[in-house]
């Protein structure tokens, strides 16, 4: 053993101030294996020295041993859930996108109908009613002629809907269920280009006449009840945004599941015990890393003596592992570890949470600021997604 060693060794022998960490102490307080060429130069050493009753050994008195001192070590999840929607457009992006519609529809070539339909057949005359409506072939353009008079003016004013997402998927399920995009004066078969499709030019006056009624299934909406009712326990709001799991700690406080880390288990395995030990087993989640994105440091207005306790899912930490179960520790506060983590299916469940968690809420990251204290946010705040 070098000078350093003993130096190391002497140091976590002390019970000056905690500046070794937990593994280190550990790590320096067992006998590092011997290799044969040491054993013997050892065994040589001890050979010439004299034996032990010609020397005189000082044997130190027996005095009580201190509790070591550490901060209590956290692994903490915090687990997810990402956007499942594309967020809403600016109005700014809703007007550039529209405009770029009726650009293309000005460059591209006019449209030929008779390739698609034959002179005179009930396609033609359907074609001509909708095309006398919107004045083109596209459907989410709006009433635009890009080659009439007005051809130039391609661009939509202040508060026009047109461009408005709701707007246009109006206009592609009217257009789907055989009707215009939009109203329009009844028509009858005399407003079709003086061709009577009835034989008789006064027929159809005065009332539209569907030969077949098509109902087509709308798109689900992006405010869900779950938005409607504010319900912070559901996954099914803010579809566009990440929520994130915090649980109210028997303190009182909200925070991300936590727990300290027993044994010899690393962050990435206590971040998997957490979760099955704090929010059940109703939950299939994926631990994207093995390090952690963030940390945060809280020290305790005064020392705190705890005594380490064995985990039943972490079998290097029962009473089998000796210097472990059992042990008296002066706590000068907590680091917690944060993990990132991802939830796919399923649900929180805290009716066997072993932590003394009794509430938990699905957040996005404004609404974390407010839950979480001051300092806790000033720590977590540059590791979540602004959506």
């Amino acid at each position: 053993m070098n000078a350093g060693k003993k130096s190391a060794r002497r140091v976590v022998g002390s019970n000056g101030a905690p500046t070794i960490c937990t593994s280190c102490r550990h790590r320096l307080s067992h006998q590092p294996r011997r290799h044969a060429a040491t054993a013997a130069a050892v065994a040589e050493e001890q050979a010439s020295q004299p034996p032990p009753s010609q020397t005189k050994q000082h044997v130190p008195p027996v005095t009580a041993k201190a509790p070591a001192k550490a901060y209590r070590l956290l692994a903490s999840p915090v687990l997810s859930r990402p956007p499942l929607l594309t967020r809403e457009l600016t109005n700014f992006e809703k007007a550039y996108y529209l405009y770029q519609k009726r650009l293309n529809e000005r460059l591209a070539q006019p449209f030929s109908r008779y390739f698609y339909y034959k002179k005179g057949t009930p396609g033609d005359v359907e074609w001509k009613r909708k095309a006398r409506v919107r004045q083109t072939a596209a459907r989410d353009v709006g009433v635009y002629n890009a080659y009439g008079e007005e051809g130039w003016n391609d661009e939509v004013l202040v508060g026009d809907r047109t461009a408005e997402p709701e707007s246009v998927v109006d206009a592609l399920i009217r257009d789907a269920e055989g009707k215009n995009i939009v109203d329009d004066q009844p028509v009858g078969d005399a407003d079709k280009g003086g061709e009577a499709v009835t034989g008789d030019a006064t027929v159809g006056e005065g009332q539209r006449r569907e030969l077949q009624k098509i109902e087509v299934e709308r798109p689900m909406p992006r405010i869900t009840e779950a938005d409607r009712a504010n319900d912070v326990r559901s996954l099914n709001r803010k579809l566009d945004r990440s929520l994130y799991l915090l649980v109210k700690n028997k303190a009182g406080r909200w925070r991300f599941p936590e727990d300290r880390v027993y044994g010899r288990e690393n962050l990435h395995q206590a971040a998997e015990r957490v979760l099955i030990q704090s929010c059940g087993i109703n939950m299939n989640t994926w631990l994207v890393g093995n390090h952690p994105i963030g940390h945060h440091v809280y020290s305790y207005a005064s020392p705190i003596l705890s005594k380490l306790a064995a985990n039943r899912l972490v079998p290097t930490s029962t009473a089998a592992r000796r210097g472990e179960e059992g042990v008296e520790r002066e706590e000068f506060g907590e680091k917690a570890f944060f993990m990132k983590a991802r939830i796919m299916a399923g649900q929180a469940d805290l009716s066997k949470n072993e932590y003394g968690d009794s509430e938990f809420q699905w957040l996005a990251k404004e609404e974390v600021q407010k839950a979480v204290t001051v300092g806790y946010w000033s720590s977590i705040k540059h590791m979540l997604a602004e959506r």
